[in-house]
């Protein structure tokens, strides 16, 4: 019995590279739509030159929404996303496999992970991307078995039976 090898698929091989960014400028307002409008739950924040500085979620947002300053209409554009992005945060490197990618979404409280390349943001995967490119493995892994070709008689089977 032979069964096909594969090798395991990577960040880089199941990440999205089309992402919503925010700038630590924008208006944490504009964010909020932004996650909205797209229907995301959180979006890395980059600056000017492409490095990612943090990332903006939905849970940062209602942190922001929960103070009572943020209702008075004299403060309401003050809050930028710099102000409220969560700083401490783990990427992954496009080559790291999906099996360590899933263990860090067991281990960790996250969603999402950004992938970076040295210090430039190139993509991002989600528990999600995990799950979809799982399923799509596990379909591709394809035990191939070998059996003789019943159309024609095995040239030893009379043989065997003959005392």
């Amino acid at each position: 019995m032979k069964s096909q090898t594969q090798s395991l698929p990577t960040a880089a091989d199941v990440m999205k590279r089309t992402l919503v960014t925010f700038t630590p400028e924008m208006s944490i307002t504009e964010a909020i739509r932004q996650l909205i409008k797209y229907r995301i739950s959180g979006a890395p924040v980059v600056d000017a030159q492409g490095r990612l500085v943090g990332i903006c979620s939905e849970l940062d947002c209602l942190r922001v929404l929960t103070a009572g300053e943020f209702y008075r209409d004299d403060h309401r554009e003050e809050y930028v996303v710099g102000d409220f992005m969560t700083t401490c945060f783990a990427t992954v490197d496009p080559k790291r496999d999906l099996y360590s990618i899933a263990q860090h979404f067991l281990t960790h409280a996250v969603r999402r992970l950004p992938v970076v390349d040295g210090d430039q943001l190139v993509g991002q995967i989600s528990r999600r991307d995990v799950l979809v490119a799982m399923d799509a493995f596990s379909r591709k892994r394809i035990v191939v078995r070998q059996y003789p070709d019943y159309r024609e008689p095995a040239a030893d089977v009379g043989a065997r039976r003959a005392p």
